[in-house]
Order: structure tokens, then C-alpha cells, then sequence
């Protein structure tokens, strides 16, 4: 794996025009060394409201809050110099009128730094992202499945297996794509589902359970690195970082309680003497 040469931070523009040239690679992130661990090798970190999920032990993303995501926005900021940093509007800063979504964007760009925010499509969401993209903030969608309306939709379930849902996330992906989002997050859709919805906007498409014909791709770090016992069908691990400290803390609290932790190296010695 090769570090990106580029030293100044990754820019909407940028983004668009890796459209077709070269694969967009983004992770999410949570907090500043792992932002800095990803930092030379991704376009984009993703501040997702996943966190509510991986680092809060929350069961769904619904009780995330603006304060949680600027928080953790803040923290990845501080570790990534390169990368575009996008941070998710949570569930129910965004949906009620785009004047209620303009003010949650506004405090989460002013008060962590970040280049975007993600939205998830659903109803008068479009409209959201027009006004907020002619004020002057860039905004990346979020369509098929929708982590914030799981209890809605009934669980986390692959979108477009029928023609009727097929065409409905098609819809969505159009509106979004004309409402001026620079990116499309598409998650959990049937491969022919994704391939369409590539071949039909204008924005670059980044692919979460989707296709390999998307722009991009994007994981959660935690799965791909394997600190679940879980792991979702569309992940491919890349490390055992569960086992990895498993073995780390066992050895250690074996050292502690055999007297042998700390030892000579670890124990600082006076020089009064």
C-alpha cells in the first residue's frame, strides 16, 4: 500500500473529478490517531453516526446526537491533515425543514472544521440539500439502506430486491444528485441496483455493500479490521485486531498478577543517589 503524495487536505473539486479516473477511498473514523492512521492512504474519513453504534455501544444510530458528532468530528480533525473529513448529520437535526438542517450543518462545520456533512435520503430531504449546498455547504447523500429509519423500514435489510423498492432508491438517488450533492454514499443495494444508480447521476457513487462499479468504496473501520465477532456479508476483514488484543491484555494481566509487570525497563530509578 502507497501513501498519497498530496499534503494540503482533499477538496470537493477534487473529489468529483476522481469520478471515472480513480477509485475514491474512504473509511470511517471516530478519533484523532486513528484519523491519523488513514490519513495517507484515504480521500475521504467519514465521521459516521455508526459511532453511537461502535464506540457508544448504542443498538441503532437514533440516539446519536449533534453534540456526540461534534465531538468526535473535532477529534478526527485534529488527526487527519489530508484526508476530506465528512461528518453525519444525526438522526433529527436535518429532517424537519431545511432551515432546522442549515443550522445543525452550520454548527457542525463552524465548530469541528470539516469540509461536509452526509445526510440520508428520505422524504423533503432533497430539498434539504439544496439549501444547504446554495448557502454554501457541501453535502454527500445517502441512499438505499438508511441506518437512521432501520425502525421504519423494519431492521437493516438489502434495498432493491423488488422492482417497486428498486425504482423508489433509483428515485431517491436522482433527487439527491439534482439537489447538488457532490457524492452518493450507497449502502445495502443489489449489485444491478447500484450499477444503475452509477450509470445515472452525476455525482460520484461510493459503495458500502453495493458494487464494485461504484466510484468509491467505503467501510467501517472496526469491521474491516475485525473488532467484532460479527462481521457483515459485504465487509472483507483486513486484520484480526479482536484476537490481536485479546492475546495483548491476556499477556499482560498474567505479567501483573505473576509480580513480573511492571519490570526494571518500565520502573524509573533515582538519581539523587
Amino acid at each position: 500500500m502507497s501513501q498519497h503524495p498530496k499534503t494540503s487536505r482533499i477538496t470537493v473539486a477534487e473529489i468529483r473529478a476522481l469520478k471515472g479516473k480513480e477509485k475514491i477511498v474512504c473509511l470511517t473514523a471516530y478519533s484523532a490517531p486513528i484519523a491519523a492512521l488513514l490519513d495517507p492512504f484515504v480521500d475521504l474519513i467519514l465521521v459516521g453516526d455508526t459511532l453511537g453504534m461502535v464506540v457508544h455501544g448504542l443498538p441503532t444510530t437514533v440516539g446519536v446526537t449533534l453534540d456526540m458528532m461534534i465531538m468526535h468530528g473535532r477529534a478526527v480533525m485534529r488527526g487527519a491533515m489530508r484526508a476530506m473529513v465528512v461528518v453525519d448529520l444525526p438522526f433529527g437535526s436535518y429532517e424537519g425543514d431545511p432551515r432546522q438542517a442549515h443550522e445543525s450543518a452550520v454548527r457542525i462545520m463552524r465548530e469541528t472544521g470539516c469540509t461536509a456533512v452526509k445526510v440520508e435520503a428520505g422524504g423533503g430531504v432533497p430539498e434539504a440539500i439544496d439549501f444547504l449546498v446554495r448557502r454554501g455547504i457541501p453535502v454527500v447523500g445517502h441512499v438505499g439502506l438508511r441506518p437512521q429509519a432501520a425502525n421504519l423500514d423494519g431492521g437493516y435489510k438489502t434495498k432493491g430486491r423488488s422492482a417497486a423498492e428498486e425504482e423508489r432508491v433509483l428515485a431517491e438517488a436522482r433527487a439527491v444528485d439534482q439537489a447538488g450533492a457532490f457524492a452518493i454514499v450507497v449502502e445495502s443495494v443489489t449489485a444491478d441496483l447500484a450499477d444503475r444508480i452509477t450509470q445515472e447521476v452525476g455525482a460520484p457513487t461510493i459503495g458500502i455493500g453495493a458494487s464494485p462499479n461504484c466510484h468509491g468504496q467505503i467501510l467501517v473501520l472496526d469491521d474491516m479490521v475485525g473488532l467484532f465477532d460479527r462481521t457483515p456479508k459485504f465487509v472483507r476483514r483486513y486484520g484480526a485486531m479482536r484476537d490481536l488484543i485479546t492475546q495483548a491484555v491476556q499477556a499482560y494481566s498474567a505479567d501483573v498478577r505473576a509480580g513480573t509487570f511492571p519490570g526494571p525497563a518500565e520502573v524509573y530509578a533515582s538519581k539523587a543517589r
